[in-house]
């Protein structure tokens, strides 16, 4: 049996064809991630799905502990930034290496606070923890002084979200 197979709940994403060179991509890019299985479309139901015997169907893969499914299933439907995946960092240095890996590398660009979608179009968000802890301090002027500062960053920028909560 499969880990994917496992969990209660595991995202799938939905790919037109490119879902082993994104598994491959978000695979490099974590330190703790795996490619678990690819299985691949049958000679059976082509009529339905339209690919080619022997195309992949859909990658397993797993990042930091979370299960996905990346599936190649035609252009029909595309990503948008309804759903994100958030990137919980620890240092600037993490903000940068998944801001780096994530939002280059051809087609990817960022957004507004720290948001970013991907030369595939997934949506993602790359922030540091303590962001989400200041956000709700029990100091009104300090969490508004931190929500004010974020919201004029592209990439998030640690020292100045800590600047920014300590009055700086």
């Amino acid at each position: 049996m499969s880990l994917i197979q496992t969990a209660v709940i595991s995202p799938c994403l939905w790919f037109d064809h490119q879902a082993e060179e994104a598994a491959t991509h978000y695979v490099g890019t974590f330190p703790n991630a795996k490619i678990h299985k690819i299985a691949r479309y049958p000679n059976v139901g082509q009529d339905v799905h339209g690919r080619e015997a022997g195309s992949v169907m859909t990658v397993e893969f797993e990042l930091e502990g979370v299960l996905f499914c990346a599936l190649n299933a035609g252009p029909a439907f595309q990503f948008n930034e309804a759903i994100s995946l958030q990137i919980l960092c620890d240092t600037q240095e993490q903000i940068d290496h998944y801001w780096h890996q994530l939002g280059e590398g051809g087609g990817g660009r960022s957004v507004q606070c720290g948001w970013l979608k991907d030369r595939y179009g997934v949506s993602w968000q790359v922030a540091p923890r303590i962001l989400g802890q200041l956000a709700v301090d029990p100091d009104p002027v300090r969490a508004a002084r931190v929500f004010g500062a974020m919201m004029k960053m592209v990439k998030i920028d640690l020292a100045q979200i800590e600047r920014a909560a300590n009055g700086g």
